[in-house]
């Protein structure tokens, strides 16, 4: 019979332990059938899974390693394994696996022991867990923190609509967000980003802003909340919310321009996106003359939105060419991701209005912003309580691993 041993080895972690465990056991020839470790605030827990040579026996190889251990500080612990269980193990590496993600400004027990239970009830095992935010410092907090934690699930949920009711629930009643992916190859390799841009890249609804301009702001305020909520169709909504611009100079476009506040995290996302090479789209319902300045400032690759008819240095309430409706966002992304020989599983769509909804529908990765209900429930991830950069953790990519920290500036 060969034996198969779980060392389990926990203490004060320094360097060159790895080095050293491994050495003993070397001196006896073992295999290593499968290795875990992990630190936190300097305490080291440490899994190996080994496997003994026929002709050895583990006795001896085990007081070598628990007197070495000892000397160190260490604490083992050893478990026998049977072939049937190894086996019974090795049998479930095939089962499909799936990413939570667990993200919010800051992350408590009660936060987690909601989500693992959904996990729990919905035939989910938690594999590994990472923290994907930054440590936090106490002593000087951040202004604006985020947290992070993505776990490793197995299994196939039993229903996958409740579940996901189940975490938007949570994110409601207890300010997180939890999304939910299948952990694929296509999730490592995503290329375009296309982002909507009124209240998504950008703290504002440029028609609103004018809107107030021209004087008709509660009027047109009210129609864009009506066509957002999606009780208005959205070519005609706009049609008639920017005929109550004629009139309007075409001076104030440059001073609205001027004003007009990005949505925290973005500029830190898009940066971080382009160094990794992204193609980065803004397909919008709003106006292109907006969409070419961000465009300006960021570095975006493609602009698709409306374009406002101006005679004389005037608006005149009409608008020229193809309105870029919720149709036509989907549409703009097939294109653009044709264009770039992108597959439609590495492309991700970020947007919060309900013209938005087909666009996430396409996308491989679709994100509803801090969006309506009917957008959240409608999208298969949704960010409702942080920043725009929090599309990176979804992505699996640490604070470490941004633009921002490799530049040595707070991320």
């Amino acid at each position: 019979m060969r034996e198969i041993i779980l060392i389990q080895i926990a203490g004060t972690d320094r360097d060159g332990l790895l080095a050293g465990i491994m050495g003993q056991l070397a001196e006896s020839g073992v295999t290593i059938l499968d290795i875990s470790q992990s630190v936190i605030h300097d305490d080291l827990s440490l899994g190996v899974l080994i496997e003994v040579p026929r002709e050895n026996e583990s006795s001896p190889i085990l007081k070598d390693l628990l007197y070495w251990a000892h000397n160190q500080g260490l604490h083992l612990k050893f478990s026998p394994v049977t072939e049937d269980d190894y086996e019974r193990w090795v049998g479930v590496q095939g089962r499909k696996r799936h990413i939570v993600t667990v993200l919010g400004r800051t992350i408590t027990a009660a936060n987690l022991a909601a989500m693992a239970e959904v996990i729990t009830s919905h035939g989910l095992s938690i594999d590994c867990i990472t923290r994907l935010s930054g440590r936090r410092s106490l002593a000087n907090p951040p202004a604006m923190p985020r947290s992070c934690l993505e776990f490793s699930v197995r299994g196939t949920p039993e229903d996958i609509s409740g579940m996901r009711a189940a975490f938007l629930d949570l994110s409601r009643e207890q300010g997180i967000d939890i999304g939910f992916q299948e952990d694929n190859a296509f999730r490592r390799i995503r290329r375009l980003v296309c982002f909507d841009m009124d209240s998504t890249l950008i703290q504002a609804e440029v028609i609103d802003e004018l809107a107030k301009r021209a004087g008709v702001g509660e009027e047109v305020a009210a129609i864009t909340e009506a066509a957002m909520r999606g009780e208005l169709d959205f070519s005609q909504s706009l049609r008639k919310r920017v005929s109550l611009l004629k009139g309007l100079p075409e001076t104030v476009l440059q001073d609205v321009a001027a004003t007009l506040p990005m949505t925290e995290g973005a500029e830190r996302l898009i940066r971080t996106l382009k160094s990794l090479g992204y193609t980065i789209a803004i397909l919008s319902g709003g106006f292109n003359y907006f969409g070419h300045r961000l465009q300006e400032q960021l570095g975006i690759d493609y602009v698709h939105a409306n374009e406002l008819e101006i005679k004389d240095g005037v608006l005149t309430g009409g608008l020229v060419g193809e309105i870029v409706d919720g149709a036509g966002k989907a549409r703009l992304l097939k294109s653009i991701a044709a264009e770039e020989h992108i597959s439609l599983s590495q492309v991700i769509a970020v947007g919060d209005g309900a013209n938005d909804l087909p666009m996430l529908d396409v996308a491989g990765l679709g994100i509803a912003f801090h969006a309506k209900p009917v957008v959240r429930q409608g999208a298969g991830q949704a960010i409702s309580n942080v920043g725009l950069d929090g599309v990176l953790y979804f992505l699996g990519l640490r604070d470490r691993e941004t633009l921002d920290q490799l530049a040595g500036r707070e991320g």
